[in-house]
């Protein structure tokens, strides 16, 4: 018996980044487009924020949707080692693939990985 599909987790790596990942309101700006590139209705405020130490630091960001979340995580180191962690999960389906090719080209990003996990 095949389990029906009840959500799907997506998380989006990133390497080489540009400096948007250090910009608040490039970062609310990606946010927006992200959630309509992959329909989503978001919900609620987007919560930015920058905190952490040392090789730690830099923004994260949580957007409820309402069929879940997007969660990011941006870490600011100088040069070509920026890097973006973007997790989006949501009961409604969605083309990860559209998602990680807008992720991507909106931070200019050398490299990628993407993992997929179905909920059932």
């Amino acid at each position: 018996m095949k389990e029906e599909f009840w959500g799907k987790s997506v998380s989006i790596n990133l390497r080489g980044c540009n400096k948007y990942i250090s910009s608040t309101g490039k970062i609310r700006e990606f946010i927006a487009k992200l959630c309509r590139e992959i329909k989503m209705t978001r919900h609620g405020p987007l919560y930015v924020e920058k905190f952490g130490y040392g090789d730690l630091l830099g923004y994260s960001c949580m957007q409820f949707i309402e069929t879940s979340s997007i969660t990011c995580h941006f870490d600011e180191k100088k040069g070509k080692s920026n890097r973006a962690f973007i997790d989006i999960f949501s009961c409604k389906n969605f083309d990860e693939k559209k998602a990680l090719k807008f992720c991507a080209k909106f931070f200019k990003a050398e490299s990628t990985q993407i993992k997929i996990f179905i909920r059932r």
